[in-house]
Parts: C-alpha cells; sequence; structure tokens
C-alpha cells in the first residue's frame, strides 16, 4: 500500500485536464505511441468535439520514480461541468489527493474555487499546478497571486507546466509520489468498498468501478449493496489500464473494477457502498445520496413512425447513463414520445446529441421546465414538472420553485453588466467580495427556471468571454406560477404549452406569437394565433389569408356589385375557417424553444 497513491485531476472546464492525463499516460509507457490519440480518456465523440468530459475514466499508472521503487498511480478523471457536481465529489471521495490545475492566462475560476471546496471537504492533500506556460498571455506570477489570496494554498509548491508541450511532466509524477499520501486501511478488516462510476458491457453486464478502503474482494464472494441490499457474487475483479486487467484480488487502498451479473446500471448507485455478504461492515460510507434530475423536457420524433427506434435508443442509453430517468409521454401534436429528467442543460444537449448520432434519429425536444412544488386548497402537495399536468388554478393555495446559489468570477468591469443580467432574471444579490484588485466574486440567488434557458450563454456575452459561473440547489421558494397556453386558430396546441412567472408571461407569449407566425405558412382563412393565461388573451398574431382577387373582373358599374362579391368572399372564408386544420411545421416548434434573446 505505501506504493500506491489515487489521485484525481480538478479544474475548471478547458484549463487542459484531459490533455494533462495524456501526457501523464504517455510519460508512464502504458500505451504504444501508435495507439494514441489525444484525449485518449474522452472515448465520445461529443467529448473531443467540445473539449469536456462527459463520462469519467479511471487508469492505473505504473511509474518508476527517481528512487528506484515503482509506484502505481490511479489516476481517477472527473467529469467537469457542473451538472455532474456530484459525480465528481464521489471521485472526490474515492482518492487521498487531487491536483488542481489552473490556466496561466486565465487564472482562477469560479469551478476551480468549488472543485478545490469540494476537495477540501473529503480533506484531500491539494498540489496546485499551473498549467499552459507557454501561452504568450500566460502571467505566471498573477496566477502565483490568485493561487495564494483566493485559494489559499502556498504558491511556491505550485508546478509550472505546459501539458500540451510536454513540459514539467516529471515534476507532476514525481509531486505526486512524493507529496501525496500514501492509502489507509487494513486488508483483514471486513470489506469496505465504494462505488464512484459504473459503465455498461452488452457481453459482461454492469462493471462497477470502486475504490477499496478496507478488506479484499476477489472472484466468487458473496456481495451486497447496502443502499439497496441487493446481493451478487463477483466473477471477476481487476484494475484498468486503457483496457481491463484481471487481477486476483483487489485489496485496500486499491482502486478497481468487480464483475457480478449485474443487468443494468441503474442498480449500482453512484457513492454506494459494496460489503461483503458474510462479513459485512458496520456502517456505510459516508455522502451517498441519490442523484436528482432537475431540468425536465419531452422528446418526440419528427416522425411518428420513428417512435419505436426512439425507444430503442432512449432503452440503450440509460444502460451507460444512470441519471437519466424517463417515462412515456404522448401529444396531441406530436404524437408519442418520452418525458425524460436530466441532471443540466448540459445533460439534456448530450442526450439529444447521442441520440440523434448513434441512432440516427430526428427529435423535437420541448421547452425544457423545472419541477415546481404545487401545494392545493386542501393541503396535499404534488409536484408538477410537466404543463400538461398543471392542476386547475382555482384549486391551488401556493406554488413554489427551486432557487440556485450561484457564484460567478468576473473581472470587475463587467460588475454592472452581470448585475443587470442576475436582476432581470430574477435574481437576488447575496454578497460580492474581491478576490484580487481587480477580480470579484458575486453570489446570487436565483430561481433555477431563469437559468436553464440561455443564463450562461448571456453571462459569456456580456463578460465578453471572462465571466465564470458555477451554482448549487438550495431551496424552494414562493412564485406566482401560470400556465401559458397558445392557441392556433382557437385550438389550443399542448406541445408548446409552458409553466412561466406571471411577470414573463407576456413576454414570453409574445415572442411565441411572433416566431410562430414566421413560422406557419399562410392558408385561405386568416390564422389568429394567441397566447392566454386561462380564458384571458395576452398577446395575438395574426396570419393574413391568400385571397384571390375577385374584383378583377368587374370593370367600371356601380360599387355594389364589387361589395357583393367581397361579402360573398368573406361568408366563405368564414366557412372555411370553421373546417379548416392549420398544419404546424415542426420548425415552428424549434423556433418556440429559442429564447427571447437569441
Amino acid at each position: 500500500m505505501k506504493n500506491i497513491r489515487n489521485f484525481s485531476i480538478i479544474a475548471h472546464i478547458d484549463h487542459g485536464k484531459s490533455t494533462l492525463s495524456d501526457r501523464l499516460i504517455q510519460a508512464t509507457n502504458i500505451i504504444a505511441e501508435r495507439d494514441f490519440q489525444n484525449q485518449i480518456l474522452d472515448t465520445m465523440d461529443i467529448e473531443r468535439e467540445r473539449g469536456i468530459t462527459i463520462k469519467s475514466q479511471t487508469v492505473c499508472l505504473p511509474y518508476q520514480a527517481n528512487d528506484g521503487k515503482t509506484y502505481y498511480l490511479n489516476l481517477i478523471d472527473t467529469p467537469g461541468h457542473v451538472d455532474f457536481t456530484y459525480e465528481v465529489s464521489r471521485a472526490l471521495a474515492s482518492c487521498d489527493g487531487a491536483l488542481l490545475l489552473i490556466d496561466a492566462s486565465q487564472g482562477v475560476e469560479a469551478q476551480t474555487l468549488a472543485n478545490l471546496y469540494l476537495a477540501l471537504e473529503h480533506d484531500l492533500e491539494i498540489i496546485p499546478v499551473i498549467n499552459k506556460i507557454d501561452l504568450p498571455s500566460a502571467d505566471i506570477e498573477r496566477v502565483k497571486i490568485q493561487i495564494e489570496k483566493d485559494l489559499g494554498l502556498d504558491p511556491q509548491t505550485a508546478i509550472l507546466t505546459s501539458a500540451k508541450e510536454g513540459i514539467g511532466i516529471t515534476d507532476v509524477l514525481e509531486a505526486i509520489v512524493n507529496h501525496l499520501p500514501p492509502p489507509s486501511g487494513l486488508p483483514q478488516e471486513p470489506l469496505k468498498a465504494l462505488i464512484f462510476d459504473s459503465h455498461y458491457d452488452p457481453y459482461r453486464g454492469t462493471i462497477v468501478h470502486l475504490r477499496v478502503f478496507q478488506g479484499e474482494i476477489k472472484a466468487g464472494d458473496p456481495i451486497i449493496f447496502m443502499s439497496n441490499k441487493a446481493a451478487y457474487r463477483v466473477e471477476e475483479v481487476g484494475i484498468f489500464r486503457l483496457n481491463r486487467l484481471i487481477q486476483a484480488e483487489l485489496s485496500a487502498g486499491q482502486v478497481g473494477y468487480i464483475i457480478a451479473g449485474i443487468k443494468t446500471v441503474s442498480d449500482t448507485r453512484c457513492g454506494d457502498t459494496i460489503t461483503s455478504k458474510d462479513r459485512p461492515c458496520d456502517a456505510p460510507l459516508p455522502g451517498f445520496k441519490e442523484t436528482k434530475p432537475v431540468v425536465f423536457s419531452s422528446i418526440y420524433p419528427v416522425s411518428s413512425d420513428g417512435y419505436l427506434e426512439l425507444a430503442t435508443g432512449i432503452e440503450k442509453l440509460k444502460l451507460n447513463d444512470a441519471s437519466l430517468i424517463y417515462e412515456k409521454d404522448s401529444s396531441v401534436a406530436l404524437g408519442f414520445g418520452f418525458r425524460c429528467g436530466f441532471l443540466g442543460l448540459l445533460h439534456l444537449e448530450v442526450v439529444q446529441e447521442r441520440l440523434e448520432r448513434e441512432y440516427d434519429l430526428s427529435l423535437i425536444v420541448t421547452a425544457p421546465s423545472v419541477q415546481y412544488q404545487v401545494i392545493m386548497q386542501d393541503g396535499t402537495v404534488s409536484t408538477v414538472d410537466n404543463p400538461a399536468l398543471y392542476p386547475d388554478p382555482g384549486q391551488i393555495a401556493l406554488t413554489k420553485e427551486p432557487f440556485i446559489r450561484a457564484s460567478i468570477i468576473i473581472p470587475d468591469r463587467y460588475m454592472g453588466a452581470v448585475m443587470r443580467l442576475c436582476l432581470d432574471r430574477r435574481g437576488i444579490n447575496i454578497n460580492y467580495q474581491y478576490l484580487t484588485d481587480n477580480r470579484l466574486e458575486m453570489i446570487f440567488e436565483l430561481p433555477l427556471a431563469e437559468v436553464i434557458y440561455d443564463f450562461y450563454d448571456r453571462l459569456k456575452s456580456v463578460t465578453q468571454g471572462y465571466g465564470s459561473f458555477d451554482y448549487d440547489l438550495i431551496d424552494f421558494r414562493d412564485t406566482d406560477l401560470v400556465k401559458l397556453d397558445i392557441l392556433i386558430n382557437g385550438e389550443r396546441v399542448d406541445a408548446l404549452s409552458q409553466l412561466v412567472h406571471r411577470n414573463r408571461a407576456v413576454e414570453r407569449a409574445r415572442f411565441a406569437c411572433q416566431k410562430l407566425r414566421g413560422e406557419i405558412p399562410r392558408q385561405m382563412f386568416k390564422i389568429a394565433i394567441q397566447g392566454a393565461i386561462g380564458g384571458h388573451i395576452i398577446a395575438r398574431e395574426t396570419i393574413s389569408a391568400l385571397r384571390k382577387d375577385v374584383t378583377a373582373k368587374c370593370y367600371g358599374g356601380d360599387i355594389t356589385r364589387k361589395r357583393k362579391l367581397l361579402e360573398k368572399q368573406k361568408k366563405g372564408k368564414k366557412r372555411m375557417k370553421m373546417v379548416g386544420q392549420v398544419m404546424i411545421p415542426q420548425s415552428a416548434f424549434l423556433s418556440v424553444l429559442k429564447t427571447p434573446t437569441d
């Protein structure tokens, strides 16, 4: 155990975490140069294109240090986005130390701070690493001052690297060996292991990623999951070397995987504790909680005959993504589909993109919404995330919506613009403090419903790319919620309904009506597009009818001849409107999903 180091790399998005992982893997020679490719731990196309880590990976790196001993460095890779904070916290709970990576040109950002606090909660040893020192805009001294003032770490221990150029990689490996503590725990104690991730193999079932804190686990052992009391027998244990490497056993301090004939990823819960069935440990490891979706949206196929392919696609995707939840849904306008729950807006985008790419589907995704608490007059409380299930307003006593605490780090010259943006989104300014001479952290409490649309894009826009943003859910608060319906030719279109705050309703309704007016083709009769709250119309646009010039054949003569022809046409249009059907093109649904600022 003295020669094992379990560590993670934590950083803000795009500070070079995947590139540093690549260099560490190359430096330990566990893969031939001809098989190597950049971002080797990012296995999905979306991860490579966007430069983000969505699914964390683990790899065991054998490293011969300067003292002549061989050390086994278990790198537990973590996702970088705020949507996956719980997964990051479980991965950090499996580590004994962490490399805190900071971009030499960008400096300390919101998620750098958030991830540092997460790591300190788990009592991890932190090694600051300043990356991208080869950039012309790198300001190493400024970053060292930020490390001391903002993070409270010793800037003299910071390692200077350029992962892209391969500078300082040996220094990083030596620091891991010399400064991070070896794992603790006794092999003879009852088994206690933490699940920090899992993935699905079509031939072997679920492969569980775990860190053994005490005891031993080997093939043939009966085990039990402490959260749901599910019992299994271990078929195979091993470690990760990019591929799986079978071992005789995993002992205290080691990180690896087990295969135990588990049918779906949902059966293994991130943060759960595994123990022996015959000799269980006394208490599970702390910190386990169910991952709860916060953003909800319905997904429909563009053509109704694509429903079966969509059902198959979502089912297969669920095998590898335990945090995705879904149930069957139907709409009068769009047919059959699924109502899905996601960890955040990035998670929604990733699922949509994977379904379209991997299963060749064309999809319509309805406007995302959050979960609201609705308290009825009789005292019953229900949770509503779908406008179609919103109860009769006359029976509602109170509605509540989720609030988040947002931490925004910006250069101080953008303070006014960020303040306006947050107050416009019904935010409450709790606090702000200067981190350095010209950088400040602003703390806001905001309704989650105002953030899930385009808040992050707007923040990047008003701060010219310098703003960074991190948030966590805090509680539910009273709100004045209304259901906004869109009526086309007097018919309510259920797929376009939204739950909005009353102050936002008129703005949203006008925007939706204007967008639909541009998308719906003209008919032989006049079409009214209306936004309504209950029976009260709050916005309207009209698509004028295609008209034949019936008076063209009248040359001269009395005006009554023309009037008679126009009256006859008017009656015909009225009759046509009563029986006419308005076909809404798919592009109309997509246009309404865009926000008024797009």
